[in-house]
Formats: structure tokens, C-alpha cells, sequence
């Protein structure tokens, strides 16, 4: 594995952007120090390259558009619901930037700032420092996530440690088309998805606390299926925006060992998904904003489609739920990785 940096812009408060591009066996991922991001991820396809990775081509693009692509998610992903939590009997409110609900950390979160980032042998490092009561989370947590690149899989590990008791739950937002990030709707990609049951929400995204299974539902992927077919299937457990944003459950531990989770499959590209977290969010692009992606493409609703490792959502007010609270003192450790081949 090779390693380039370069400048890659800087924000409106003058700060830095670098982009990192780690390069082994024909593949290659461009990381941002803004939002730890993933810009680019490009597979050898029949002697072409063909880039996966939905992205945009400068900074403000990255500060001013919404979608949250590429980047790391945290200090908690997905929603929390109401926006409040009670933790070790105290009161807390997260950012309310989904009324009614907190999602994905709040507003200028781990997305929205620049990480630190060193180099080592045969990863890229990036490091954020989250204060105590930011977006209404506890504690100095101290974040490292670390991306390497071998042999077509990309591997993502997460590393935090933190001075109170916390919530937390990091993901990554990237946007796959197998097709290409100009290709178009991913309603014609094979999903399958190694889980028979799904945590049900109610109208503003919230899980109910029950459990689902996905039998005789559009939302089983069990077996390979395409995606469009369920989509277009106009099923009442499809809720908002016209597609899926659901979490799969994986398993009823909060980690678990390092296995399959998803396979995608398009026009011969096939990506598999493993991770130790107890959860998958299948989210099918349905709010991407209209807008200009790189190379001038268009993006719009369901131009790509997310695959979040993660804590089940709303685990914070749900004890029946996997524990997602960090202790002061202990580590949180997760990894992910996404294999590709043709």
C-alpha cells in the first residue's frame, strides 16, 4: 500500500483540508482530514476504473451541502429519539437537528470538522478530540479512526476512549454506487442483508423497542433481491421518501466477532460488508438533495446507498437494547470492512 497526501482546500474559518490517498493492487480510497471523509474509492472493473464512492470536488462543497457524505458519524450515529437521554440519573440534551430527534451527533459534528491525520506503514490515522457537554454528550472523548487499504478490502477501525460515562456509536456515511457515483439510482443493485429481523419505527424514524422479523416483507433481503423491487413494491413498512432507512439486526450483543453483514452486487462488482457492531443501517439514498457531485454529476434521491455499522438507534433510551455507553476508562473498539471483487 502506497500513501499521498496532498492539499486538498481549506474552509471558510481558513483552517487546512488534506487529502490522503491510499493506493494497493489497482485500488485506491482518497480520504479528507475534513470530516475524515471518504471522497473517492475506485475498483479495477474489466481494466477500467470505476469510482464507488459518492463525493464532492472542493471544501465548501463538503461545508455548505448536506447528506453527510463519506464521513465519520458521531459522537452518536443514527437518531436519538426526542432529542434527551438520562444517563447515570442526569438529564441530557443532544442537538435537535431532526425534529423531533438528534441525528448523527447533532449540528457540526464529527462530519463538520477537521481531524487530525498521521501516516503510518499501512494505514491513515485520523484523530478528533470532542469536548465535555459539546452537542450535549458527556466527557472529553477522544476519538482515533484508522483506514488501510489491502488487497480490494477496505478496512475502517474505530478507537475511542473518554474522561465521563457516554453514548456513543461511530459509523461511516459513505454512499456506494457500484455503477459508478455518476451511474444513477441504485434501484437496480442485488442487496442481500445476513439478518431475519429488523427494529420497527415509527413516523418520525424512532425504533418502537420491538423487534420485526423481515418474512414476507419487501424488507427481507435474506436472500440476494434487488432493491428497486421493494421499493417500488409501495409497502407500508417503507416509510418516508419512498425507500429504506432501516436498522438490521446483526446481533443482541453490543460487539460481537468480525462477520458478514451485507453483500451489494452490481453489473458483475460485488462488495461485501463484515463488521463487529450489532447493527447495519440499510439507508437507500432517499434524502439526498439535488445537487452537483464531483466531476459535475448529478446527485439526487437515491444516487447512492449507505451501509452504517452501528449501534441499534435509540439505544441510549432503550435498555432492552445492546449497551452502547462507554464507561470512563474503558476503550471502544469496532471494525469494519468492505471487500470488493469482480
Amino acid at each position: 500500500m502506497t500513501l499521498e497526501k496532498k492539499l486538498f482546500g481549506r474552509t471558510k474559518q481558513g483552517e487546512n483540508v488534506y487529502s490522503y490517498t491510499l493506493k494497493d493492487s489497482g485500488y485506491l480510497v482518497e480520504i479528507l482530514t475534513y470530516g475524515a471523509a471518504i471522497r473517492s474509492l475506485i475498483v479495477p472493473v474489466n481494466g477500467q476504473n470505476r469510482d464507488v464512492a459518492l463525493g464532492f470536488d472542493d471544501v465548501a462543497s463538503y461545508e455548505d451541502r448536506g447528506g453527510y457524505l463519506g464521513a465519520i458519524i458521531g459522537r452518536f450515529a443514527n437518531r436519538i429519539g426526542g432529542a434527551q437521554y438520562v444517563l447515570d440519573g442526569k438529564e441530557y440534551f443532544p442537538d435537535k437537528n431532526d425534529d423531533p430527534n438528534s441525528l448523527h451527533g447533532g449540528f457540526n459534528a464529527f462530519d463538520k470538522q477537521v481531524w487530525d491525520a498521521s501516516e503510518q506503514a499501512d494505514a491513515l490515522v485520523l484523530t478528533l478530540r470532542d469536548e465535555d457537554g459539546k452537542h450535549g454528550f458527556p466527557g472529553n472523548l477522544n476519538v482515533e479512526v484508522k483506514y488501510s487499504l489491502q488487497n480490494g478490502i477496505l478496512a475502517i477501525e474505530y478507537m475511542a476512549q473518554c474522561d465521563q460515562d457516554t453514548p456513543i456509536n461511530l459509523t461511516n456515511h459513505n454512499y456506494f454506487n457500484l455503477g459508478g457515483h455518476n451511474h444513477g439510482e441504485i434501484t437496480d443493485h442485488t442487496l442481500q442483508i445476513f439478518s431475519d429481523k429488523i427494529t420497527p419505527i415509527d413516523n418520525t424514524l424512532i425504533p418502537t423497542g420491538e423487534l420485526m422479523a423481515v418474512e414476507g416483507t419487501p424488507l427481507d433481503f435474506r436472500v440476494p433481491a434487488k432493491i428497486g423491487d421493494g421499493i417500488n413494491s409501495n409497502h407500508q413498512q417503507i416509510l418516508l421518501g419512498g425507500g429504506y432507512d432501516h436498522n438490521y439486526v446483526l446481533s443482541g450483543e453490543p460487539v460481537r466477532s468480525l462477520s458478514p453483514a451485507a453483500v451489494l452486487e452490481f453489473d458483475g462488482l460485488k462488495m461485501q460488508c463484515a463488521t463487529t457492531k450489532p447493527g447495519v443501517q440499510f439507508y437507500s439514498g432517499n434524502f439526498i438533495p439535488e445537487m452537483e457531485g464531483k466531476g459535475s454529476a448529478l446527485y439526487k434521491k437515491r444516487s447512492g446507498l449507505c451501509l452504517e455499522t452501528q449501534s441499534w438507534p435509540d439505544s441510549v433510551n432503550k435498555p432492552e437494547f445492546p449497551d452502547c455507553i462507554l464507561r470512563k476508562g474503558k476503550i471502544y473498539k469496532h471494525v469494519t470492512q468492505y471487500s470488493f471483487s469482480f
